[in-house]
């Protein structure tokens, strides 16, 4: 007769444990793929494909939520998935100034002329994130706003930075994890959220959906 402690013996075998959710990433940013891979996930990446300038919002906050969610809808129900349960998340920056919406430079000119009107001042970078679980189809979102104090780089500094490339390919020219990370004073707020993602921001999200950051490491 099995004894009414069997089932704890040391030499019960195990249940095997369900299987690792997997993490989508709906964007080509490097950063926001490194910041998490050092984080504990490995994401599988797909590229939306959203054309981003044909999206419209009354706040740059509002804009960056719809962004993430247009990048998160578009791999979750585009086609690009064929597991049914993974779990997509789609992030877009800006940053704030004066009131406008600045995301990737289109050109060096431009990219010098941001770093004029930005130095010695602060924004805000807004980052949106949205999180889609496509095994009960709920969609959660979300925007972190964190406060950037720019410096004060001279003409030379300037145009050294824009001839390096690096700002033409980030929201608001800048990066906190690159070339110009000596002409940012400081911020206020989360730095992952100004290199792309707001880790903390992530967890709360995947918590409104049931699932722990925990059980996503690899």
């Amino acid at each position: 007769m099995t004894s009414p402690n069997s089932l704890n013996s040391p030499n019960t075998p195990a249940s095997p444990s369900s299987p690792r959710r997997v993490l989508v990433l709906a964007s080509a940013s490097p950063a926001r793929l490194g910041l998490l891979k050092q984080a504990g996930f490995d994401p599988r990446v797909v590229v939306s494909g959203v054309d981003e300038t044909a999206i419209r919002a009354d706040t740059p906050a509002e804009l960056a939520r719809v962004l993430a969610e247009a990048k998160a809808t578009a791999v979750a129900g585009g086609g690009m998935l064929d597991g049914g349960d993974e779990l997509v998340v789609g992030c877009d920056s800006v940053l704030e100034l004066d009131g406008q919406a600045l995301g990737k430079p289109a050109d060096a000119a431009e990219a010098t002329a941001r770093w004029q009107a930005m130095r010695g001042r602060a924004g805000v970078l807004q980052t949106g994130h949205c999180v889609i679980d496509r095994a009960t189809g709920r969609q959660v979102s979300a925007t972190a706003s964190t406060t950037v104090r720019f410096g004060r780089p001279d003409d030379a500094e300037v145009a050294a930075y824009v001839a390096s490339g690096e700002p033409l390919h980030v929201a608001g020219a800048f990066t906190l994890d690159g070339r110009s990370a000596p002409f940012v004073d400081g911020i206020d707020g989360d730095p992952g959220n100004v290199i792309g993602l707001s880790l903390p921001l992530l967890r709360t999200l995947l918590g409104e959906l049931g699932v722990r950051v925990t059980d996503l490491w690899v």
